[in-house]
């Protein structure tokens, strides 16, 4: 059983619950997915079946969609409204205009430092790992990109949609949309709308689940990496290398739609195989 699906993952529930839980629906052990959600954020989920699993390094996980809520005046331990309030600050009065006004200056590349309650590793152990002992580390900053960032509702919480890269936290945007409001703020919701080009609207409940569920491999693969349609299939299948009219340094090799291997350039017009995928 190969394929995608789409999940619209409920609150309460971790990425690997629901993992877990597909496991148990389709009978089938390998599954995995293209980005974790928080066990209180919601929204769409990716998950990768069968032979889909091999497609992973090859789809879109970039553009990332996101509906956040933020309330102004607190600040918590894990960013979001779960955590324990360690700062209060009065609420400066701005208008709808000027918050828009702030919220264009964050577009762009900008460097952004990980919430101490992330996934990212620091000696072999987990962020958050850390966090739970009482402990604070030291996070890196990271690169990252603000491609829209909207809003949706200024009210006694404010709502925001962000359109941003991979790896890019929304709990720190709204603190540090925050703190340039010159306050503080704390994440209270979160729902990942859209991943490329597949929306929230597209996906279905853990309960819907069935084998009439899977998606094509095809809807999820990043279009940075162009399709080459070939005829020799055997000689891919078998990890040979092949000449091709191209001169992209990474192609996806295909037969009849199906995706057979990615293949990376060598020399010239030679390819060697990267990663078998059927």
């Amino acid at each position: 059983m190969d394929g995608v699906l789409y999940i619209n993952k409920e609150k309460n529930m971790t990425s690997f619950d629901v993992v877990a839980r597909i496991r148990r629906i389709l009978n089938e052990r390998s599954i995995g997915h293209t980005g974790t959600l928080d066990p209180n954020a919601e929204g769409l989920l990716i998950l990768l079946v069968g032979k889909a699993c091999k497609c992973l390094p090859y789809c879109e996980h970039n553009n990332k969609e996101y509906i956040a809520t933020f309330k102004l005046g607190i600040k918590t331990d894990t960013g979001d409204i779960w955590g324990e309030v360690i700062e209060q600050q009065d609420i400066p009065l701005i208008s709808r205009n000027e918050f828009e006004s702030i919220c264009s200056e964050f577009i762009g590349i900008q460097q952004q430092i990980p919430p101490q309650v992330s996934a990212i590793k620091v000696n072999g152990k987990k962020a958050y790992e850390y966090h739970r002992e009482g402990k604070t580390i030291e996070l890196e900053k990271r690169e990252i990109e603000i491609y829209e960032l909207e809003c949706l509702s200024y009210d006694t919480e404010i709502t925001i949609r962000a359109l941003v890269s991979n790896g890019t936290y929304i709990r720190t945007l709204c603190e540090d949309i925050a703190k340039r409001m010159g306050t503080v703020g704390t994440m209270t919701s979160l729902v990942r709308s859209k991943i490329g080009n597949i929306s929230v609207e597209q996906a279905i409940k853990l309960d819907e689940v069935n084998e009439k569920s899977l998606h094509s491999i095809n809807e999820i693969l990043n279009n940075q990496y162009p399709h080459f349609e070939i005829d020799d299939v055997e000689s891919v299948k078998q990890g040979k290398r092949i000449r091709l009219d191209c001169i992209e340094p990474l192609v996806l090799l295909t037969h009849q739609g199906e995706i057979l291997a990615a293949y990376e350039k060598v020399e010239d017009n030679l390819y060697k195989s990267k990663r078998g995928l059927w």
